[in-house]
């Protein structure tokens, strides 16, 4: 789990918006998808890697990955997703 004093610093490196933790289910729901090969990064890479977490954009678009306790941080490897995704 990503300390609270981390998660209040973050926001997106790429606009600057805030971020949030994703709830459990929708984490299973985009592995789902990744295991699928249905997801892209920013950087236009299929997503192979499950993730462990993600740390939503407000505009709700992007989720920056989080990986061994360690949220991904860059703009390329934000992974692209529908609000319909996340919600």
């Amino acid at each position: 789990m990503i300390a609270q004093e981390l998660l209040a610093i973050l926001c997106c490196p790429e606009t600057k918006q805030d971020i949030r933790l994703l709830e459990p289910n929708v984490v299973e729901q985009l592995n789902r998808r990744i295991e699928k090969g249905e997801l892209k990064t920013k950087g236009g890479q299929a997503v192979t890697e499950i993730i462990d977490g993600g740390l939503l954009r407000t505009d709700e678009t992007v989720v920056y990955p989080i990986r061994d306790q360690i949220p991904i941080m860059l703009i390329e490897e934000g992974i692209l997703v529908d609000k319909s995704d996340v919600s």
